[in-house]
């Protein structure tokens, strides 16, 4: 990310602002977090040195619900990214009307170059550092980038241990017999596919009988999921990528057959009639709809004017920039943006808290059902105000979470309240 990209974060809180009706209370409130914190902790590493290493958590919002926001360990870890996806999560639980706030935290360092019995070392050291700012009804976290269901039951673990007491609500994201939910594997991309179902009703769309073409970047967790599942909506998907490289396909790629073929390192892998191709080509090919689920500032004002999708659906956080955003919106392309389109991710984690709370646990089917009615209600509000204001959909689910921020923040009284009459 962009050393500026809590900058952009609150350029998205302004432009909403001008079509919310939110106090100017509620919008100062939300220009910094409520909690910033950085940590420093030591790690025994397998060779026997210690090594200290650096991470933060910020609880940017609580004022709807406990704070709710991943864990990711990546080298690039920063304050900014920190705060600023803490305030995503801040708005993406407000979009979706889910009693949570946003948080978000991270450690500086790259797991590639840990062994199996040091990421746990790291993985429990930080959340031993962080105890004292997460809880049940304080701060949830989940995983994010390079942390999984194995680094989240550690994480659960450990802080069950600092308070004395088993505490799987603390967490989500945990593996299923550590009191993970069903249904969370496939959420994200779940909540995906119910957007675009809403979406094709309003475009008109049949996908199969007017051989609509899908092109996904990212064909990891998310990526894959939504791949197949735009599969089984009728799409043809004509391309796919990871990290290393993408393959096209106008005649269309065979999803089931490249999820089960992937290599242990997630390569995908080019079958006959597949021509390799590199993500940045991936992103510019003729398509009626994209999907960037992979990492952040994929489509910058250098490609933007270049992308040819109709349709662009983000699975990712944040993969599109405010200067591409608004040149894609100048050419008519709809974007439905990340707060909205990957929702269904957090929507889920907040049906395994309440299952951990309650102590009471639900089948896939019935996670499903619970799901769709969210989301779809949901895409339609944001629809309707992107329609009302003449606006894009990014700046309509801001607006949306907005309002639904100031609900809450001017329930607790404002200057109208407390000023002279």
């Amino acid at each position: 990310m962009s050393q500026d990209v809590f900058s952009d974060a609150i350029a998205r809180l302004d432009a909403a602002a001008k079509y919310s009706k939110a106090h100017a209370e509620t919008v100062l409130r939300l220009r910094a977090p409520k909690q910033f914190v950085e940590v420093n902790f030591p790690v025994r590493m397998d060779d026997g040195t210690l090594k200290i290493f650096t991470g933060y958590r910020c609880r940017y919002d609580d004022t709807r619900g406990p704070a709710k926001g991943g864990i990711r360990f990546h080298q690039d870890v920063s304050p900014s990214e920190v705060r600023a996806l803490a305030f995503w999560m801040t708005f993406k639980c407000a979009t979706v009307g889910i009693p949570f706030g946003g948080g978000k935290g991270g450690v500086i360092v790259d797991p590639t170059k840990l062994s199996m019995i040091e990421l746990e070392r790291l993985s429990r050291a930080y959340m031993r550092a962080i105890a004292h700012l997460v809880g049940v009804d304080v701060d949830v976290p989940a995983p994010d980038v390079n942390t999984n269901p194995l680094v989240m039951a550690w994480m659960m673990d450990e802080y069950s241990q600092v308070v004395g007491r088993r505490e799987p609500g603390v967490i989500t994201g945990k593996p299923i017999a550590l009191g993970g939910s069903q249904g969370r594997g496939d959420a994200t991309a779940r909540g995906g596919k119910f957007c675009l179902a809403q979406l094709q009703t309003k475009l008109g769309w049949d996908p199969k009988s007017q051989r609509k073409t899908c092109v996904v970047q990212g064909f990891g967790n998310a990526g894959e999921h939504f791949a197949l599942f735009a599969h089984e909506m009728g799409y043809k998907v004509i391309g796919i990528s990871d990290s290393f490289g993408g393959i096209h396909n106008p005649d269309g790629i065979d999803v089931v057959k490249a999820a089960a073929s992937k290599t242990p390192k997630r390569h995908v892998i080019a079958t006959k009639g597949d021509k390799e191709i590199t993500n940045e080509q991936l992103l510019e090919l003729e398509c009626d709809l994209l999907v960037p689920a992979a990492i952040e500032n994929v489509i910058t004002e250098a490609n933007a004017s270049k992308i040819k999708a109709k349709v662009i659906l983000e699975l990712a956080n944040g993969p599109i920039t405010p200067v591409a955003d608004a040149t894609l919106h100048k050419n008519g392309i709809i974007v439905v943006p990340d707060i909205l389109a990957n929702a269904g991710g957090v929507t889920v984690s907040y049906f395994e808290w309440t299952q951990n709370k309650a102590g009471f646990y639900w089948s896939a089917q019935e996670v499903q059902q619970k799901l769709e009615p969210i989301m779809s209600r949901e895409f339609n509000s944001v629809f309707d105000i992107a329609k009302q204001h003449n606006i894009d959909m990014r700046t309509a689910a801001y607006t949306h979470a907005l309002n639904r921020l100031a609900e809450a923040h001017e329930g607790l009284g404002t200057e109208k309240t407390f000023g002279k009459v």
